[in-house]
């Protein structure tokens, strides 16, 4: 079964497909020769998963799940949030999606701060056809929609300690754990990770509406 996954990012990709197994093909952009910039305007984490997915369904005609993630920081109010991969720039202090410049900015705004809660927030927005089998009437939508969301809460490292992982990675540190996602691999990552119990419940839906 071919799904597509609306992203380029290889880390997403590799976790993803971990995940779903062999009964899936997972596709990236690049493999459906999707090199545009897609819109990415919403005000929270569905709204931008939606907006994405919904994109390439009704260009491609293909079935595809998008997601947006972000980690929200109790001591900044949700800060970075949708932003935050973008959180350096917003701030003046580097460029988009620069993971160093990204943590450097998190760590100066938490100095000095003993609330270091934090939570990571997946959303997926899935977009596939109407349910198979059902005749499509005024009141059947041509597309069925369907939103998967996964939280690890944990808190922000006074400093980056790890070398796996993307992101945020080196200075998140999962509750129940003494290391950081980065210190504490992928294969352990990916079984507890806000993307990975997000892609767990997109996957139980899978298996029974695909």
């Amino acid at each position: 079964m071919d799904i597509v996954f609306a992203t380029n990012n290889k880390h997403k990709l590799d976790e993803v497909r971990k995940i779903l197994g062999e009964r899936f093909r997972v596709l990236s952009l690049n493999d459906i020769d999707c090199h545009e910039d897609i819109p990415e305007t919403g005000e929270t984490l569905a709204a931008n998963a939606r907006q994405k997915a919904q994109y390439i369904y009704r260009k491609y005609n293909i079935p595809c799940f998008a997601d947006d993630t972000g980690l929200e920081v109790e001591a900044l109010n949700g800060e970075p949030g949708i932003y935050s991969a973008r959180y350096a720039a917003i701030n003046g202090q580097g460029e988009s999606h620069d993971s160093e410049a990204n943590m450097t900015v998190l760590l100066q705004k938490l100095q000095g701060k003993d609330n270091r809660k934090a939570h990571f927030k997946t959303v997926i927005c899935l977009v596939q056809p109407a349910t198979i089998g059902q005749q499509l009437t005024d009141s059947v939508p041509e597309t069925q929609e369907l939103l998967f969301e996964g939280i690890v809460e944990g808190q922000i490292t006074t400093e980056r300690s790890g070398a796996e992982g993307f992101g945020y990675d080196p200075i998140f540190q999962p509750d129940g754990y003494d290391k950081t996602f980065a210190e504490l691999g992928n294969d352990i990552k990916n079984t507890i990770s806000h993307r990975a119990r997000a892609v767990e419940k997109l996957a139980e839906r899978l298996r029974w509406v695909l």
